[in-house]
């Protein structure tokens, strides 16, 4: 089983990569040999705005675009997901968004967590990825970290307040837990129906 942390910031100079980097760090005591982690990273993928005529959840992952498919057949590798996401004028980032969107069945009914950061912790952009990510049949998990841009992540990198090492625990155990159930059950599912 795996687990992307997707570090979801396209920007120059951008924080994600840092939070991506402190998630990846704290993940290393929940990996064993069943189970892994690993970041992705939006920025290495150049995707285009979605403008296909065809419906992405439609298309069964046969997409024309080399960008778009390359973003599918990577997310498509894992099991469930961390999404690092910064907010955006009280909103999720327009190119992890349109990431989002360019797939359809790569998502479908994994678990998701989110890392947030923002003036406000980026905590509006997760109330809208929840929205979001129910579209796709997603267990979205409740714990969750919103890191302040303005407390740490000013200057170089992160520097994480000291109770944010015992919430970014609790979305690993969280979404290592959710992972396994739902790989395990998906499994158990496939060999009943075949």
């Amino acid at each position: 089983m795996k687990i992307a942390i997707i570090s979801g910031s396209i920007r120059e100079g951008r924080n994600s990569a840092h939070v991506a980097s402190w998630v990846e760090e704290h993940s290393a005591a929940f990996a064993d040999a069943d189970l892994s982690f690993e970041v992705v990273a939006l920025a290495d993928y150049s995707l285009p705005l979605l403008d296909a005529a065809g419906v992405p959840g439609a298309l069964n992952r046969a997409y024309t675009h080399p960008a778009q498919l390359a973003w599918g057949q990577k997310i498509d590798e894992f099991d469930g997901y961390i999404v690092v996401t910064p907010e955006y004028n009280h909103g999720v980032p327009g190119a992890l968004k349109n990431a989002f969107d360019s797939l359809a069945p790569e998502w479908m009914g994994k678990p998701i967590a989110f890392v947030s950061y923002g003036a406000d912790g980026g905590v509006r952009a997760v109330e809208q990825w929840r929205q979001i990510v129910a579209n796709f049949d997603m267990y979205d998990l409740r714990a969750t970290v919103a890191l302040s841009l303005f407390q740490e992540l000013m200057g170089e990198g992160l520097d994480p307040l000291e109770r944010r090492a015992a919430e970014i625990e609790a979305v690993l155990a969280s979404i290592t837990t959710a992972t396994r159930v739902m790989t395990l059950g998906r499994a158990a599912l496939a060999s009943v129906n075949a």
